[in-house]
């Protein structure tokens, strides 16, 4: 284990996560994130040169439609439905003054 997690870095990382943690679990947390850093490490080492960048590892392709409207102009039909209408639009009570 080539991270040592100091016991005041545990002590911010609890207070940034709001947790109150005890001796044992401090000291299970410094475990835990010392192997998450050294696991970290052993990725730095790879070779990536030549490979591409990618979002996901299943090649996704967006697949996009034409915008076309299928229902028309309904105006008419909703404004029957209103109480009051005026000008093309709902007339509603008003909300403030």
């Amino acid at each position: 284990m080539a991270n040592v997690i100091s016991d005041e870095t545990i002590e911010y990382v609890g207070i940034l996560s709001k947790l109150k943690l005890d001796e044992e679990e401090k000291e299970q947390a410094r475990k835990d994130l010392a192997e998450m850093l050294d696991y970290i490490d052993q990725l730095g080492e790879l070779d990536t040169a030549g490979v591409e960048p990618m979002s996901h590892v299943h090649p996704e392709v967006n697949r996009f439609r034409e915008d076309v409207v299928t229902n028309g102009d309904m105006r008419e039909r909703i404004l029957e439905n209103a109480p009051e209408e005026k000008d093309g639009a709902f007339v509603v009570p008003r909300t403030f003054e």
